[in-house]
Order: structure tokens, then sequence, then C-alpha cells
């Protein structure tokens, strides 16, 4: 017999056919499972971190309010007074006033501009003088960059 005829005689080859992506194989649903619960804890978190910051937008934006009227420092102080003490226990802010109150925004706030301190001196005078710029900038920068320990 002749090979030629022997291999005219043999059926073409079939390709397979290709293989699909569906079923997905057992790691790819531990790597979608871990995605999916790594997502809801991202989104958790930025979420509480934006709820526990919304104390600070309101200041801000009060801020700026109180920065358009003319105001006394009084006004600035009981603004910084209302956003420690939604950052920080009553027990820890409530009380301080004078030369504790001061150090007390220096603690929390690494590298707050002095400046503004010395108009803090003068709340309790019969009449307050009107807020300077410095005492407005420090409070706009204690107001976005103190910090609030987790403990």
């Amino acid at each position: 017999m002749n090979p030629d005829m022997m291999l005219a005689q043999l059926a073409p080859l079939r390709a397979p056919e290709s293989i699909g992506w569906w079923p997905l194989a057992p790691g790819w649903w531990i790597v979608l499972a871990s995605a999916i619960v790594g997502l809801f804890l991202v989104g958790r978190w930025l979420r509480r971190r934006y709820r526990r910051a919304q104390y600070r937008r309101a200041a801000l934006s009060q801020l700026r309010l109180l920065r358009a009227a003319e105001v006394s420092s009084t006004d600035i102080n009981q603004l910084l007074k209302a956003a420690a003490l939604r950052a920080f226990p009553a027990e820890q802010v409530a009380a301080l006033h004078g030369q504790d109150w001061q150090d007390f925004l220096l603690k929390t706030c690494k590298n707050l501009p002095t400046d503004g301190l010395a108009d803090l001196d003068s709340l309790y005078a019969a009449h307050p003088p009107a807020a300077t710029e410095p005492l407005l900038l420090m409070a706009e920068y204690w107001v976005r960059r103190h910090e609030v320990s987790d403990a």
C-alpha cells in the first residue's frame, strides 16, 4: 500500500473549541470576592472620614461668613471653641480659657502661626477689638490642620 493513499483517507484535523471565560475558575472567584470586600471597606472608610470632617467644613464655611462681616475676636474664639468641642471631648476643652486655651490650640496643631494668638488675650475686655487678619488666618489654619487623636 502506498503511504500517500493512506494519508488521503484520513479525515482533516479538527481544531478544538475555544475555551470560554465562563464559568470562572475558583481562583478568580476568590480574587473577585476579595476585590468586592476591599472596595466595600475602602468606601466605608472614606464615608466615615467624610463624616468625621463635617465639623471642619461647617467651621470653615462659618469662618468665610465671619471674614466677610466685621466681627470681633470673641466671635472667632467662639468659632474655634465650637470646632474644638466637636473634635475633642468636652471635659478636655470646655473649661479652657486664657493661656490654657492658647496652649491647647498650639498643642493640637503643629506649626500654628502664633501671630493671631495675641488677639485672643483681649477677649475678656469690655469692648473686644475687631478680628485681625492674623487671627483669621490662624483660625483657618487651626480648623484645617488640627490633629485629633483616635484614642
